[in-house]
């Protein structure tokens, strides 16, 4: 999470605080009537609310192996056949690989501060590759079933392109 914070009183606003990721920063939007002592509150609520919603939940190896069984199961219909799966420090042009001979599965520690619709869309493309080899037209077929696809290959580009981690699938 930045650490570079822009609070924006705004005499337009009665009640509403919003706060969003802009770049390299956080912006937070309050009521120009608040307190000194209110807007030091409500910033520190509203940070922690944006680290819920910006952070996967899924920090261990086990929950990662949860996950993954959750989304073979219900994306794959069981047909991925996962050998072992968890973090690893070492891919720094991946975002994830699979041994296919084993099914083990290794997904970058870097990815554990995106958005879980985010991991998810890695774990499945990586417990695909169990199944289908390679990137054909059949692999996307089921890679792309997993919920937010897309928006998950948008952020994974931005992240790429825009200071993120390195290169990778």
């Amino acid at each position: 999470m930045p650490t570079d914070i822009e609070v924006i009183r705004s005499t337009r606003r009665r009640r509403t605080v919003q706060a969003r990721l802009e770049g390299d920063k956080v912006v937070v939007r309050i009521p120009a009537h608040m307190t000194k002592a209110e807007e030091e509150n409500v910033v520190s609520e509203m940070l922690a609310k944006l680290e819920r919603k910006t952070t996967s939940s899924r920090t261990s190896d086990a929950d990662l192996r949860a996950r993954a069984e959750q989304l073979n199961a219900m994306v794959l219909e069981g047909r991925a056949r996962l050998g072992s799966i968890r973090w690893v420090s070492n891919q720094t042009t991946r975002w994830g690989s699979c041994t296919v001979a084993t099914g083990d599965v290794r997904i970058t520690d870097r990815l554990q501060k995106v958005p879980d619709y985010v991991l998810d869309a890695v774990i499945v493309h990586e417990l695909t590759h169990t199944f289908i080899p390679g990137h054909g037209p059949e692999f996307w077929r089921w890679a792309d079933r997993v919920p937010k696809a897309e928006r998950a290959k948008g952020y994974l580009e931005a992240y790429q392109r825009f200071g993120g981690p390195g290169a990778g699938e």
